[in-house]
């Protein structure tokens, strides 16, 4: 797992948006799945958005599935070295919502680099939140870019050991 290998756009998005916005705000320990059953992309992204359904029972869980895949067919949200990021916006939710996943086997996400994907960031925001959305993209994109930071992810043993490691690295920038 070697230094990640972002569009050039979001790069930009990194630089000017990141500023001091911290995951710890807006995520959740019970939103981690340390080992995901899915075996394709629909699967996952149900899986991902189960974790985040189960606490919030206002959240339409199709609809989002539906937006998330919608999302897919504009590009893969699968960026390279094991990563992807699907993202999209949903009428009414009121804030932003991460949940995280991890799958031990990896699977085909259609990455741009054409590898397996392992660790999945779900960012579910309000449908009219440009800025805050670009913001925690760009942080979750920022942070997950260095080769070990990815290896102590795959490495962890339990929800709170992986919550507390994004966390603490999130800490760091």
């Amino acid at each position: 797992m070697g230094s990640l290998n972002l569009p050039a756009d979001l790069f930009i998005v990194i630089y000017k948006k990141v500023k001091n916005m911290k995951l710890s705000e807006i995520f959740e320990e019970d939103n981690i799945i340390p080992d995901l059953k899915a075996r394709d992309k629909k699967n996952v992204l149900e899986e991902l958005v189960e974790v985040i359904a189960s606490r919030r029972l206002s959240l339409d869980k199709n609809s989002l599935v539906r937006v998330l895949l919608e999302r897919e067919r504009l590009g893969s949200t699968g960026i390279g070295d094991g990563v992807a990021i699907p993202h999209g916006k949903l009428q009414g939710v009121s804030q932003l919502i991460i949940s995280f996943g991890r799958s031990l086997k990896g699977l085909d996400f259609d990455s741009m680099d054409g590898q397996p994907v392992f660790l999945f960031f779900l960012l579910v925001a309000p449908e009219n939140s440009a800025s805050v959305h670009l913001k925690a993209l760009a942080r979750i994109a920022k942070i997950i870019k260095t080769g070990s930071f990815r290896k102590v992810l795959m490495e962890a043993s339990s929800r709170e050991d992986l919550y507390k490691i994004i966390i603490e690295n999130d800490e760091e920038f």
